[in-house]
């Protein structure tokens, strides 16, 4: 009996100390939690994310907080908390990630923050724009081979072919360098596999779409059949409407959210986010704001047109790779290397869906069954 006292004395101090802390704050955002103390939120959210942020920016406005797993996380939605996100010298990515990194690839607190500048800056520059031709040879050459063993007509699961598979069978090699290079690794391949799928999914899925596409491969390489192509930077730069669709489908199935830490408060709109707090911004939800992307579910490689891609910018509010000092450094690698994948794929096989694209459930997309979408190989 005592012991169930002193537990039930212990909860109704943390939910007074929740509620007080709410009240003494009235500058704070609206702070969704729920009565378990330090999980809070945290089944709700971990359900299903991306509905629950949309539910939560209906019913609070375009910032709150969750609390969850004793941490706060607080997310903006709109410009104004956007361009905070990219620019507040108050907001560290570094001190965000750190744990993650940590806790993934084993590389010490120490050593992640005396290195991690050196070592972005010389990704940004070796995976720049002007140095993607020095992959094109190696890629090339990798992806014909990796296609070499897929058979000339069948069945198949299309998430296998996107490399997952060839990434896994090869993680074990001596000839990757511990802790940074298998980092670097996980973050060239986590986003890429499921962006060139999608990619695939996508341009299969408008018949419109993958005929241009077909025509545009036809008139660069000839008519469409088995034999094994070279393609070089300039072969890619004359097919722009592939790297249209590519970001495309990279808008479309953006990841849920980013992050900072809060590490001074900040204020947004009539808001103050204390220091300590998780900000938090969710590309997804950015992507499909109908002021920057008319029909925003709607998939439409041609909005691409009015992106400046030639001197390296995306449309406005597209941020799926970041933004500010800590854009991806490797983005312009990952979409060449997603482009001419599909160049080779679309240029080799002719092959058609044998499932329709799989609708959205509610706002979750990333449901393991949205990567089961079989395929025919008809030629």
């Amino acid at each position: 009996m005592a012991l169930a006292f002193l537990l039930a004395a212990v909860l109704g101090l943390l939910i007074v100390k929740a509620v007080l802390f709410q009240l003494r704050n009235p500058s704070s955002p609206p702070c969704i939690r729920s009565w378990i103390p330090w999980f809070g939120a945290a089944f709700q959210f971990g359900k299903a994310p991306l509905e629950f942020i949309e539910q939560a920016r209906s019913k609070h406005g375009p910032i709150f907080t969750i609390f969850a797993l004793g941490k706060r996380f607080t997310f903006v939605t709109e410009e104004e908390g956007t361009e905070v996100f990219f620019k507040s010298k108050d907001l560290n990515f570094e001190q965000a990630v750190q744990a993650a990194v940590k806790n993934a690839v084993s590389v010490p607190a120490e050593a992640f923050y005396q290195n991690h500048g050196n070592l972005y800056s010389m990704m940004k520059g070796k995976m720049g724009p002007s140095n993607l031709h020095m992959f094109m040879g190696t890629l090339c050459k990798e992806l014909n081979e990796h296609m070499a063993h897929l058979g000339t007509e069948g069945t198949g699961d299309l998430n296998d072919l996107t490399l997952l598979q060839h990434l896994l069978d090869n993680l074990q090699g001596k000839h990757l360098a511990p802790n940074y290079g298998l980092l670097m690794l996980w973050a060239s391949q986590a986003n890429s596999v499921p962006t060139a799928f999608w990619t695939l999914v996508f341009i299969l899925s408008y018949p419109s779409i993958y005929k241009k596409i077909m025509e545009d491969l036809a008139s660069v390489f000839g008519k469409a059949g088995k034999d094994k192509i070279e393609v070089s930077e300039e072969d890619l730069k004359k097919l722009s409407f592939i790297k249209w669709c590519t970001l495309e489908a990279i808008r479309l199935r953006s990841p849920g959210a980013i992050t900072k830490k809060v590490v001074n408060p900040i204020r947004i709109q009539n808001f103050t986010i204390p220091a300590g707090d998780m900000l938090m911004l969710s590309p997804y939800w950015l992507h499909r704001n109908p002021k920057y992307f008319p029909d925003p579910d709607v998939f439409k490689p041609d909005r691409w047109k009015e992106a400046n891609l030639e001197k390296n910018a995306f449309l406005d509010s597209f941020v799926a790779f970041g933004g500010g000092n800590h854009q991806c450094p490797g983005r312009w690698f990952a979409i060449m290397e997603i482009q001419l994948f599909v160049v080779l794929f679309l240029y080799k096989y002719e092959f058609v869906l044998l499932d329709a694209v799989p609708k959205e459930w509610g706002c979750t997309v990333y449901r393991r069954k949205c990567l089961q979408e079989y395929f025919l190989i008809i030629a």
